[in-house]
């Protein structure tokens, strides 16, 4: 057996002077021909691990896993199983001192040695461990992978739903996800929305069975048939509409839009049914020709004027997200005197909530005291908004997240339907 000796081993093999040889009683060689014979013999009995690192911590593993505690590469199954190191395919040098650095006689027999052969050959060949594995690595990349898996459990259970599992091919399971169940809004328009004329626009909702929705709530109150709301992306344009429902549940509706731009349209629908949510949504985008500059949202101000009429907040509002709150307004009209406030749409008052940037949506209403169908839920939380005195308001607020939003506050007063919008903050 021939190995390679490194050059930085020259002088750790000498040659005994022959006037010593008398004193000296060498072996029949001087170096072992089979040096991998007492590794080999070591690797029949079980490995020994090394400490973990300070950065490694100890885990279970599955059965038949390999032990790996030396921070290294680890090896695959079955690699020691006959497949040569690529180490061992190296041609043998025809001369072991090419570069001329030994100058002494060799000894006994002319040897190679391979120093990192044993090592690799260790390694390919480590027996299969199934007790605990120390598992190399940071803190922090150990902690992103267990995220990681846990978010794709997550994920996974939210799309099974209610999904059943059965055998598959060879025995392995599968999972069936049932299909979604949701409703759909068709939209038809008649030519091109632009700003300033008229627009006429159809809508349809379409069931989970495919067809169409025609039972909506009916009666008194605002929270009745459908609201169609629609609000430009900067949040300086809003139209709001409650169409009339034919027979066969078509709607349709006659908009003019005061400015060009993008809009999200917000089909608020009130069907007639007896689950405990009273209302959903369905949105769709519309893309209105002409002039168009976005805005940036104006600071939040206690005071808005509206054709004369006069809107004002009393105190700073300290909202926050889920959680119910009231503000109080006062309105009055040019000449200073209490507004009376008229039903529109079912309510003396209508809060309207858009989060800027995301456009995420939520909708009170301020009735006379005794009403009915004038609560807003959301989640476990409700609001019912109340006016009682001529120019007073009490507003309910019950926004889903936080971020800044934009309360569109309309009222009908002496026959002119009046928006007046504020911006709040919420925590």
């Amino acid at each position: 057996m021939r190995r390679y000796v490194g050059t930085d081993l020259e002088h750790d093999l000498v040659v005994i002077p022959q006037g010593e040889r008398s004193g000296i009683a060498p072996p029949a060689r001087a170096v072992p021909v089979d040096p991998d014979g007492a590794s080999e013999r070591e690797e029949a009995r079980a490995a020994e691990g090394l400490a973990p690192h300070a950065e490694e911590v100890a885990e279970r593993s599955a059965a038949r896993e390999l032990h790996d505690a030396r921070r290294i590469e680890c090896p695959q199954a079955g690699a020691a199983a006959g497949r040569p190191h690529a180490a061992e395919l190296l041609p043998r040098a025809a001369d072991p001192d090419g570069s001329r650095h030994d100058h002494d006689a060799a000894v006994s027999e002319e040897l190679e040695v391979n120093p990192v052969a044993g090592e690799q050959r260790r390694r390919r060949a480590r027996p299969v461990y199934g007790g605990p594995r120390v598992v190399g690595g940071s803190h922090t990349n150990r902690r992103r992978r267990e995220r990681k898996h846990r978010l794709h459990a997550i994920a996974l259970l939210a799309l099974v739903g209610l999904a059943g599992c059965g055998g598959g091919s060879g025995g392995s399971p599968s999972i069936a996800v049932q299909p979604a169940r949701e409703f759909r809004l068709t939209t038809y328009i008649v030519g091109t929305p632009t700003a300033g004329k008229p627009t006429r626009i159809a809508y349809s909702i379409q069931q989970p069975d495919g067809s169409h929705l025609t039972k909506f709530k009916r009666g008194a109150g605002p929270h009745t048939g459908v609201h169609v709301i629609y609000i430009r992306d900067d949040l300086g344009a809003i139209v709001h509409h409650h169409p009339r429902i034919a027979a066969d549940g078509t709607f349709t509706d006659s908009v003019l839009f005061p400015s060009g731009g993008p809009y999200r349209v917000v089909i608020d629908v009130y069907p007639q049914q007896s689950t405990p949510q009273p209302n959903f949504q369905l949105f769709t985008r519309m893309q209105v020709k002409g002039a168009y500059s976005p805005q940036p949202l104006p600071p939040p101000d206690l005071t808005q004027t509206v054709d004369g009429y006069r809107f004002l907040l009393h105190g700073a509002p300290r909202l926050r997200a889920i959680q119910a709150a009231f503000l109080s307004f006062t309105v009055t009209g040019p000449n200073g005197t209490p507004a009376n406030f008229t039903p529109w749409y079912g309510a003396l008052a209508h809060a309207i909530f858009f989060r800027k940037g995301s456009l995420d949506y939520f909708h009170t209403h301020v009735c006379a005291p005794g009403a009915s169908g004038c609560t807003s839920l959301l989640g476990g939380a409700k609001v019912t908004g109340t006016s009682s005195t001529p120019g007073k308001l009490s507003v309910g607020v019950l926004v889903p997240v936080a971020g800044t939003w934009r309360l569109f506050l309309q009222c009908r007063v002496d026959g002119h339907v009046l928006t007046a919008p504020f911006t709040l903050r919420v925590r």
